[in-house]
């Protein structure tokens, strides 16, 4: 944990000493003169430089704190950015190659993210980075900048995304054998945790110390929680996430995710983000709000004058109707996170929308006009935020620059009907190579890059052997 502050003794020539802005700040500095003074102040020693690699991990590399305010320049190989869940590399083919000047990309840290890790024994920073060229060009196919490049096709309309994040999670028994399956775990109560607990008080305060750890680490963190509840799986619990700009709400989840698996861990136990990491319980989805603002007045421009809704709140949903299918393996990035996309699963398989309709892909809450939003309930919690908030922006935008109609509201049960959606991550890696808009919004490397890393993460799933092979084939056939 940081020391203790240190006391500002008063100048006999000023009165008492300002503490200054940059150590009152939980997390971020304005600039590199502030930078030594706030790692001065809580004592840092290491400083971790991370950034999210294609599945969400921090990849990076840990520096005294003196060496980063050196000036030292800082690099990675492309290669961690290429690679898959498995470690594996995909092959050059379908629009994919490996570059021939395989060089070093540069880590430009974003000061604003600086914070301190406040699970280490030695204080210790990090700071999430952005990824460039050695001539400083943004790398394309790097997470991060994809959903810059989304924000900024954005900005250029005069348009400002605004979003908010919803997180579900399970806790589980610490299971180190991946052959055996996950098991709830056992609460204060000395009981394994059973499902049915929606919204249940008592289903969290099973877990008050692990929580009280993921508030402590957050605040630490600076990272703002809305609410937390339990969700309806056993030791499903979901955090909430104030609404705000989608690069630093991507900040959020990418340093919450390692939040809560750390304080999960302390009290030895597993947090999974998996999409459905237990049979007979519930999928795990991370639900995006969204709304556009204009940038310069602020207004919502999904509502007129009046209240009523805009064409463009219309063009959004339409764009995702049309285009949330062809980026479904940015929401649903792997083989797992089909098995969530049933009708038995209750998360939405279709493109519908409805007004606070929860059994539609795109839900659109009650709300006053100036809060109007649209909820996407499709991604799940196994995707990597920076993409997950990229394509569902992208899909809006391409609606509202081609004034997309959307079909008309759905005020029944949506989920009953067929599927609308790939039911599995080829399928779903086809449709997204070919859809020529998406590949305009979110840039042609990272395209090329992304699906070849999918194709590649299939072919080694198709090693393993499942349990249901062996239960229904072994004797039978």
């Amino acid at each position: 944990m940081p020391p203790a502050k240190k006391e500002v003794r008063p100048s006999s020539r000023q009165g008492r000493a300002r503490t200054p802005a940059f150590v009152k700040n939980v997390r971020g500095v304005k600039n590199w003169k502030e930078v030594s003074g706030w790692l001065e102040w809580r004592g840092i020693e290491d400083i971790e430089c991370i950034t999210p690699d294609q599945a969400g991990i921090a990849r990076g590399k840990m520096m005294p704190s003196n060496k980063f305010t050196s000036n030292t320049s800082l690099a990675l190989p492309s290669a961690p950015f290429m690679m898959t869940i498995s470690g594996a590399y995909p092959e050059n083919g379908n629009g994919f190659a490996y570059p021939e000047d395989d060089g070093d990309l540069k880590l430009l840290p974003d000061l604003s993210t600086l914070s301190v890790v406040p699970w280490e024994d030695d204080p210790t920073a990090q700071v999430i980075c952005d990824l460039v060229h050695q001539d400083g060009r943004n790398v394309e196919f790097t997470p991060r900048n994809v959903l810059r490049r989304v924000v900024a096709a954005y900005d250029k309309l005069g348009l400002k995304p605004v979003v908010a994040p919803e997180i579900e999670f399970y806790l589980v028994r610490k299971n180190p054998d991946p052959d055996y399956p996950l098991t709830p775990p056992v609460g204060r109560s000395g009981r394994a945790i059973g499902g049915g607990a929606g919204y249940s008080i008592a289903g969290v305060n099973e877990f008050d110390e692990l929580i009280d750890d993921i508030y402590h680490f957050s605040d630490s963190q600076g990272l703002e929680i809305d609410t937390l509840i339990h969700e309806e799986g056993a030791g499903q619990l979901e955090i909430n996430l104030r609404h705000g700009d989608p690069v630093k709400l991507a900040d959020q989840v990418f340093l919450f995710k390692r939040t809560i698996r750390e304080a999960a861990l302390k009290h030895e136990t597993y947090a999974t983000f998996m999409a459905k990491p237990m049979q007979g319980q519930p999928g795990s989805a991370m639900h995006i709000h969204q709304s556009i603002v204009d940038a310069k007045t602020g207004r919502n421009v999904f509502s007129n004058e009046d209240g009523s809704e805009s064409d463009a709140f219309f063009n959004f949903i339409g764009g995702m109707q049309r285009h949330v299918p062809s980026s479904l393996v940015m929401f649903a990035p792997y083989v797992n996170s089909y098995r969530r996309l049933t009708q038995a699963a209750s998360a939405p398989v279709n493109t519908k929308w409805g007004y606070d309709n929860r059994t539609t892909a795109f839900r659109v809450p009650r709300s006053d006009p100036g809060a109007r939003r649209v909820e996407n309930r499709i991604p799940s919690s196994d995707a990597n935020p920076y993409l997950a908030l990229a394509a569902s922006l992208a899909c809006g935008l391409i609606g509202m620059n081609k004034k997309i109609k959307p079909d008309d509201p759905i005020v029944t049960t949506a989920n009953e009907d067929k599927i609308d959606l790939p039911r599995g991550l080829l399928e779903a890696v086809d449709l997204f190579e070919s859809d020529e808009d998406l590949r305009d919004a979110l840039g042609g490397s990272f395209v090329s890059t992304y699906a070849a890393i999918k194709r590649a993460e299939f072919e080694t799933f198709m090693e393993v052997i499942s349990p249901w092979e062996r239960e229904f084939l072994l004797l039978n056939v």
